[in-house]
């Protein structure tokens, strides 16, 4: 495994970027650098910002570096992926003067083994303790954590962290989460890794973000979420569905519910339907 070096920690937004991500996200800057400052800002990106790969969906150009996440989700009205995500968020945290590190996860390791290792960006936040920070995995946690074994509630969903194997830990999602676990190490980051990753990813059939869409939200209760036509509110107390059945209906969803400035929705609800039909050959 590498080692964390001092490089992999990533790279701070500027002082007029940092000002238009906190006022992209409606907070002020924190006084102090805490758990409870670090909660509010990590609960504040998965509010202000929508997960989103449309880009690998659509085979549209992607970038992992930060820069290119603060154009398209600050600067732009579109929202990003785990990279994206806490790339940002990350490159926030390190302009306000909170020590982060980029370590490298793997989605569904427990069942793909570590081909996957790369596919997921994560972070740790060095205060009185170290907190796992996760705002890129789309339905996870909306507030960060301690970096330890156990079990975790949030908005009455149920979370853990668990030891796998070789000094991995394995967070496990809840239950009606996509995605079902991902496995990381506190002590390993490897920008390399996840940059080939990428390519995958973004390029690859059997990507999973190539062959479907999917897009969520959170707000103070649950999240909604968009996988292909099937739109679904989820909140601990269930889940409702409804299907989205035109472009026009798919643009104005993106829009009002989702606050995406979506270019081509046409495009994109021509390759639902194509995968739709694929998926029921």
């Amino acid at each position: 495994m590498t080692r964390i070096s001092s490089s992999e920690s990533g790279t701070a937004l500027t002082s007029g970027q940092l000002d238009a991500y906190l006022t992209r996200i409606g907070v002020d800057r924190p006084v102090s650098l805490d758990a409870g400052s670090l909660s509010k800002l990590h609960r504040a990106h998965l509010t202000a910002f929508t997960w989103e790969a449309l880009d690998a969906f659509m085979g549209w150009p992607s970038s992992i570096a930060p820069s290119a996440a603060f154009a398209k989700m600050v600067e732009g009205k579109r929202g990003g992926w785990c990279y994206e995500m806490n790339g940002l968020f990350a490159a926030a945290l390190l302009a306000l003067g909170f020590r982060v590190t980029r370590l490298c996860g793997a989605v569904d390791r427990e069942i793909m083994g570590d081909l996957v290792i790369g596919n997921h960006l994560v972070l740790r936040v060095d205060l009185d303790r170290p907190y796992l920070a996760d705002v890129g995995l789309g339905d996870g946690i909306v507030e960060p954590v301690p970096l330890a074994a156990g079990l975790i509630s949030q908005r009455g969903f149920e979370f853990s962290i668990v030891s796998a194997d070789d000094g991995w830990l394995r967070f496990k999602n809840h239950a009606h989460g996509m995605a079902h676990s991902f496995d990381f190490r506190p002590d390993y980051a490897d920008e390399a890794k996840m940059a080939a990753t990428l390519g995958w990813l973004t390029q690859d059939p059997g990507s999973p973000f190539t062959n479907a869409l999917a897009v969520i939200l959170h707000d103070e209760d649950g999240y909604v979420a968009l996988k292909n036509d099937c739109l679904r509110r989820v909140t601990v107390g269930g889940i409702s569905e409804q299907r989205i059945t035109s472009a026009d209906h798919l643009a104005d969803t993106l829009r009002t519910v989702f606050n995406l400035d979506v270019p081509k929705p046409g495009s994109v609800w021509e390759k639902i339907q194509t995968v739709c039909r694929d998926e029921a050959a």
